[in-house]
């Protein structure tokens, strides 16, 4: 399991959402060791990544959502269904990963990369406007969450530096069976689902308090 792809925003204007008029989807592979730190709250626009930063304050961003990644093996599934290359960072990772089932992961579930750096998966990146304008593609909210692979967002447990082709080691797994793919779908088109994400401590509050209200 290893970091394949290592990519960082660059702004740029976001004509695709009401709101900020920047967006810091078009993330771009860089070769150097980046710096990764655990920023502040949400609203910062603050994330893991140094150079890196959220446009859209109240919905990106934070510790909660310090980090984003997503699978090389998944982006091939895609550029096969979709017929068009997709290069690494181009659904707005910072991570491309290669070797391991990120949408298998455990919420919780902790990744050590590089020889410092900590992450712990929080919960599943839910697609935006943003990202069907960046795809330019008409149906593709509806067809990204219908496949139920987004990709985890992670918190930044151990600050350190990473660079591509640094290994990615799970160093942790909690005793529960809530994934990320589950966590998606309970969020998405399952709402029935919610009461089965209630062991996953890890979970940001706004998550665990949707799932503690739904009646089992």
């Amino acid at each position: 399991m290893m970091l394949l792809s290592l990519n960082v925003g660059r702004p740029r204007s976001n004509p695709w959402k009401r709101g900020p008029s920047t967006t810091g989807i078009d993330k771009r592979p860089v070769h150097g060791p980046v710096a990764v730190h655990a920023p502040g709250p949400k609203g910062t626009g603050e994330v893991g990544l140094a150079g890196d930063r959220a446009y859209d304050v109240k919905n990106h961003g934070g510790a909660d959502q310090a980090v984003y990644a997503y699978a090389r093996e998944d982006l091939d599934d895609w550029e096969a269904e979709l017929g068009r290359p997709l290069p690494n960072g181009v659904f707005g990772e910072n991570l491309t990963t290669l070797g391991i089932d990120v949408n298998n992961s455990l919420i919780g579930e902790r990744w050590r990369i590089g020889s410092d750096v900590v992450l712990e998966v929080s919960c599943p990146r839910i697609p935006c406007s943003t990202f069907q304008g960046w795809l330019d593609r008409d149906g593709w909210l509806k067809q990204f969450t219908a496949a139920a692979r987004p990709g985890p967002y992670l918190r930044v447990l151990h600050p350190g530096e990473i660079r591509a082709g640094d290994r990615i080691a799970v160093v942790h797994r909690p005793d529960h069976d809530v994934t990320v793919e589950l966590t998606f779908r309970a969020l998405t088109l399952e709402p029935d689902l919610l009461p089965r994400l209630r062991p996953a401590d890890a979970l940001p509050l706004e998550a665990k308090e949707l799932a503690s209200r739904r009646p089992a």
